[in-house]
């Protein structure tokens, strides 16, 4: 092997090991846009799109939980599984064939963006 192509192998090893980190958690606040429905995972802990504070089964890229009365689909289990940075793929029940729903990663709200001063 020439000198050159080991300080190629070098460098290109360097670049590949020294790629930035990516958020590759489901923790987080997810929007599913067409009707407004929000809901946020913290480890095992959640807030349905109803609003119930309960406890779900959390994994990285995955998150179950079953609805609770009285939201709709109540006692169905809700399967969520991580696809990217900013996109969960959502599925209510065993509907084998039907098609999920695409919930994204929510705008940070108004309330939470830094402000400041006038001049």
């Amino acid at each position: 092997m020439s000198k050159i192509s080991g300080i190629l192998i070098t460098v290109l090893g360097l670049l590949l090991f020294n790629a930035p980190a990516l958020a590759d958690a489901i923790d987080g606040d997810w929007c599913h846009t067409p009707d407004n429905r929000r809901l946020s995972i913290r480890g095992p802990d959640m807030v349905t799109p109803g609003g119930k504070h309960m406890q779900g089964d959390y994994s990285r890229h995955y998150f179950t939980y079953t609805v609770p009365a009285p939201e709709p689909h109540a006692g169905a289990t809700v399967y969520m599984q991580l696809l990217d940075e900013n996109t969960v793929h959502l599925r209510v029940g065993n509907a084998a064939g039907a098609a999920p729903e695409t919930w994204l990663r929510c705008s940070p709200s108004i309330s939470a963006l830094r402000t400041f001063p006038s001049t």
